[in-house]
């Protein structure tokens, strides 16, 4: 144990935890814009789907007034993956947990629902 102890001041002090960290901070958000346009690729499909059953303005809703709290139901995506498997490809559940995870995502979503709903 006090072997780490002088180790993590090290790294810290050399800027190799900081690089570190900063790289990891940057490939997350890469991944993520990268991944935008094939997310909102789905939206469409996504919109009618709920239209078809009514819960278009329900989803909207419930997306704006979940605020950070759908980031957990992106966890749930993720830990019911195995289940869903059949009902949703790979793909339309990444992009959907994707998401739930980005807040101003989700509320677009929302704005794309919103603006698809007959007046």
């Amino acid at each position: 144990m006090s072997r780490f102890r002088h180790i993590i001041p090290n790294l810290v002090r050399d800027g190799t935890f900081v690089l570190l960290f900063h790289n990891l901070c940057y490939t997350h958000i890469k991944m993520q814009t990268d991944s935008l346009p094939e997310a909102r690729f789905s939206w469409p499909a996504w919109a009618e789907f709920l239209r078809r059953r009514g819960l278009e303005s329900l989803a909207a809703w419930a997306l704006e007034a979940a605020g950070p709290l759908t980031v957990l139901g992106a966890q749930a995506l993720y830990l019911g993956g195995p289940l869903l498997r059949p009902v949703l490809s790979n793909g339309q559940l990444d992009a959907l947990a994707g998401l739930l995870e980005d807040h101003r995502e989700a509320l677009a979503f929302a704005a794309f629902l919103r603006e698809e709903m007959p007046s």
